[in-house]
């Protein structure tokens, strides 16, 4: 598994873990605004630069996130920041490993399925990626278009998303949506005795907000936020906050790092 790594040497470890379909490059305003911190930024197996690694699945990705993490993070702990897919394996790796985690955020995590989930075969997810990208690989117009209405992905990124979408292949697709569709809330969150902060977009699906409640109940004392705002966002530009309203997410992730007040963006869940 790839491993882009920055900062000092002997400071806190921050371990991002990326949404499927993407890759670490996302992850670019957080490792510009957290310098003070030693970073771990993974591309995730079948994803960007670990694409030519065994097929993707979120349990491989909790193990070569432990080995990652006992390797290479200072003192064999880490904060572990997750989005989307990114924060289902964070939530797995808290049920498994959770001695290795010292604090974390999970954001945008599924646990419950979606309306229609039911039919999201394997085959069912093939036959729709060959119908609706593979034709349109080297079509700059829709995977503009994809970036920004399906991915909410801004502009300054087109060419890492650009450079993604055309390495992505109808197995990878397959496996990444498979994967993330069937997710469900593990046993052993019951053990995590760790400060762990689930958050969502305010304007998200209801399913992916009651989600987030389901992650904050499941491991005690964990608490659970939304996301507001100052502007008025798309669903996916609300899930995929961290490259949509980087300060925001970056001045989070330090606060959960240091024990202060969360931004005012953020708070509490309520339904």
């Amino acid at each position: 598994m790839y491993v882009a790594e920055h900062g000092p040497a002997q400071a806190a470890t921050i371990v991002f873990l990326h949404g499927g379909g993407g890759a670490g490059w996302m992850w670019r305003p957080q490792v510009d605004g957290l310098p003070e911190y030693h970073l771990l930024v993974p591309d995730l197996p079948e994803h960007g630069r670990s694409a030519g690694g065994a097929p993707f699945t979120i349990d491989h990705a909790v193990s070569e996130v432990a080995d990652l993490i006992r390797e290479r993070a200072h003192g064999g702990r880490a904060t572990v920041v997750g989005l989307s897919e990114g924060a289902q394996i964070t939530i797995a790796l808290l049920a498994g490993s959770p001695e290795l985690v010292e604090r974390a955020i999970v954001s945008s995590a599924l646990v419950r399925p979606m309306r229609g989930a039911w039919m999201m075969t394997p085959g069912v997810v093939k036959w729709t990626y060959r119908l609706s990208a593979a034709p349109f690989k080297n079509n700059e117009w829709w995977m503009r278009a994809n970036m920004k209405g399906a991915a909410g992905v801004p502009e300054e990124f087109v060419d890492d998303f650009r450079r993604t979408f055309r390495e992505t292949t109808a197995e990878s697709f397959t496996h990444v949506i498979v994967e993330n569709q069937r997710f469900r809330l593990p046993e052993g969150l019951d053990r995590v005795n760790v400060p762990v902060l689930a958050v969502c977009g305010h304007g998200e699906y209801e399913v992916m907000r009651r989600s987030t409640a389901d992650v904050a109940g499941a491991i005690p004392g964990a608490e659970a936020y939304e996301v507001f705002h100052g502007r008025k966002m798309s669903l996916a530009e609300q899930h995929n906050w961290n490259m949509t309203d980087p300060a925001l997410f970056t001045d989070m992730v330090r606060a959960w790092m240091t024990g202060a007040s969360l931004p005012a963006g953020l708070k509490p869940l309520t339904f």
